[in-house]
């Protein structure tokens, strides 16, 4: 009987696996959510199937130099006489795929720093936040142009740049949330009877990281494409690649701003800011969902009252 107690008590301090994941899932009925979702979905499908959307070509005039907005050419043409529908089409694949995968990059070095700091502590904990904190003082998209400059413009240079440059917060809201994991009383008795450390990482911190990791992995997103779009727009990406870094970096070298051909250069500038506002309404709803204290609090005019002044009574308001 004391035993079945003491394992039904086990069973209640033990945090069930799934109920961090259901308010993950719970977060999506929200309004940013679905406006979020709706966003990236658009231009997820956009990216995948760009080679059918695309009217005209990226490679051959279709059209006059900076020609307007037209029934025909709806976003104009750029100073190359090619459509800009069909290149922010492109651009955003591109774009998309870096972004994403400097944003991979980055959450698995940060969690695993993030992991190994909170877990184990001591030497461990000490030696890689002193790591982080010098990672954290260099302002980033400086010492990125430095490198992607030494190294050569490539996507593939760019995406090891950001990945390399971008994991410091993530180890720190990992590390934070590992301190206080391995303090769990299921963890400890799991250490008590004998698992090793990485039966425990694996199979009891991981899992309760995973929406937390998720989270933080869809605003990386947001900083990787933003980043890229500026190291592109500085010249230090891919000249032969179209990503909509290039496409605003083209247009404004080939006077594009002073010639008044504004859809030479904002169509691309706003899929960048649509596409990053997407995917931080999606982080914040997931960071919403599993921290209810980050949740906006809105005041209520009936409960809100003045407080009486110091040495007054309520009849001297």
């Amino acid at each position: 009987m004391t035993q079945a107690t003491g394992t039904a008590e086990q069973a209640s301090r033990r945090p069930s696996r799934s109920s961090s994941w259901t308010q993950m899932v719970a977060s999506f009925a929200t309004p940013p959510a679905i406006v979020g979702l709706s966003i990236v979905a658009f231009f997820t499908f956009a990216s995948v199937f760009a080679n059918w959307l695309m009217p005209y070509s990226t490679t051959e005039p279709s059209c006059a130099v900076f020609e307007p907005p037209s029934p025909e050419h709806w976003l104009g043409c750029d100073d190359g006489g090619i459509d800009v529908l069909s290149l922010v089409i492109l651009g955003g694949r591109v774009s998309m795929v870096v972004g994403f995968v400097a944003a991979v990059i980055s959450i698995v070095i940060g969690a695993t720093v993030g992991v190994l700091s909170g877990y184990f502590g001591g030497w461990v904990d000490s030696v890689l936040m002193r790591i982080t904190d010098y990672f954290i003082v260099i302002p980033q998209i400086v010492l990125m142009i430095v490198v992607a400059a030494v190294w050569g413009p490539s996507l593939v240079h760019v995406i090891i740049v950001i990945g390399l440059l971008m994991w410091t917060s993530t180890a720190r809201v990992i590390r934070a949330q590992a301190k206080t994991l391995r303090e769990r009383v299921y963890v400890r008795r799991t250490v008590a009877i004998g698992a090793g450390n990485t039966r425990v990482i694996v199979r009891h911190v991981l899992p309760q990281l995973g929406p937390l990791l998720i989270a933080n992995a869809v605003l990386a997103i947001t900083v990787a494409i933003f980043n890229e779009t500026a190291l592109a727009f500085l010249g230090l990406s891919d000249p032969t690649a179209v990503t909509w870094g290039t496409i605003m970096e083209h247009a404004f070298e080939r006077d594009a701003v002073s010639t008044g051909a504004w859809w030479a250069i904002v169509p691309a500038g706003v899929g960048v800011a649509l596409l990053i506002m997407g995917c931080y309404l999606i982080g914040n709803s997931i960071e919403d969902a599993l921290n209810p204290r980050l949740r906006v609090s809105y005041l209520s005019a009936k409960s809100w009252r003045l407080r009486p002044l110091v040495g007054r009574g309520k009849d001297e308001l």
